[in-house]
């Protein structure tokens, strides 16, 4: 580690927000309380394929499970000198000493650094380690640091962000893990996602559109269809029923501030905090998701998934539920 790095420990930055103004919980939960991670659709947020599993490599898939040459192979390691690659597409790349494309995953923490990719997770996207990293030109070594992985291992973080590579990207330069899930971007030099102006609109954090089929909606800052999980509760306080494997397939909506949303009302506008120490933003206090399934954004490949997921209305409300 070298002593110019920025500490993993940044105090975390307050989220702003808006204190309820009514007790949580307008609609009757749905007391089952069972977890319900819906149809056989591929779980796709660290990288899926058509077959339900996921694809480590050149390999093949593994149903289920990280094994196999394959994985071993994309093990984590360090990144040597990082460098920065010009991209047709994506504009300024970070890649490590051997031209590979390094990844930040949107449900990690900066501020904090935390890493939320593990198990599986990381067999898709191995850790890059920070033994050995170090700035190449145009990188600011500030703005380098590192996280403590649960193995006890030490992670590259840049700008806060843990930083990964994926095991689809074979050659050098590859850029295959570009938006997989919704969740996994290129990391810039600054840490923050590599896009071009029209890959990646300048949105809210939570706004609104209007889909052909469901009418008016709730995107996440990346454009992807939020939704609500109907054995979730809302009172007397926020309870999310989705954990363990379930959010691999729907990951939660981290916290949004206030000011940083358009057309989605503000009542029971708040975050909560997970079993897991993770905070969850939630709409009319009902906890909210985003679908690995959906690949891209305008996607609402969510809706409907087991007869409990649906795409958020600007109200909160599950467009499509049965009414109870």
């Amino acid at each position: 580690m070298k002593t110019s790095w920025r500490s993993a420990s940044i105090v975390a930055s307050a989220v702003a927000v808006l204190a309820l103004t009514t007790a949580c919980g307008q609609e009757k939960a749905d007391g089952t309380g069972a977890q319900n991670v819906g149809a056989t659709v591929p779980a796709g947020g660290y990288g899926a394929d058509a077959g339900g599993g996921y694809d480590v490599g050149g390999g093949g898939t593994q149903d289920g499970q990280a094994g196999g040459a394959d994985a071993a192979g994309q093990a984590a390691e360090g990144a040597g000198k990082l460098a920065v690659s010009e991209n047709a597409e994506l504009g300024e790349v970070l890649t490590d000493n051997a031209g590979r494309t390094l990844y930040r995953f949107d449900q990690d923490t900066a501020e904090p650094p935390k890493t939320n990719c593990d198990g599986d997770c990381a067999a898709a996207w191995p850790p890059v380690l920070s033994d050995d990293a170090s700035a190449g030109e145009g990188v600011d070594p500030s703005l380098l640091g590192e996280v403590t992985r649960p193995d006890g291992t030490k992670q590259l973080t840049v700008g806060g962000w843990p930083a990964y590579r994926y095991a689809k990207d074979v050659q050098p330069g590859d850029t295959n893990g570009q938006g997989v899930g919704g969740t996994w971007y290129a990391l810039a030099p600054d840490g923050k996602k590599a896009n071009s102006a029209s890959d990646l609109p300048d949105l809210p954090g939570l706004s609104t559109r209007k889909d052909p089929k469901l009418g008016e909606i709730v995107v996440d800052g990346n454009g992807m269809t939020v939704y609500r999980f109907m054995k979730d509760e809302a009172w007397p306080k926020p309870v999310s029923a989705c954990v363990d494997a379930c959010l691999d397939k729907w990951p939660v909506v981290a916290p949004v501030a206030a000011n940083d949303t358009k057309g989605v009302e503000k009542k029971g506008l708040m975050s909560f905090t997970r079993p897991d120490g993770a905070k969850q933003q939630t709409i009319d206090c009902w906890p909210i998701y985003t679908f690995a399934g959906d690949e891209a954004p305008g996607d609402t490949n969510g809706q409907g998934v087991g007869g409990t997921w649906y795409a958020v209305s600007p109200e909160g409300k599950p467009i499509g539920a049965p009414k109870e």
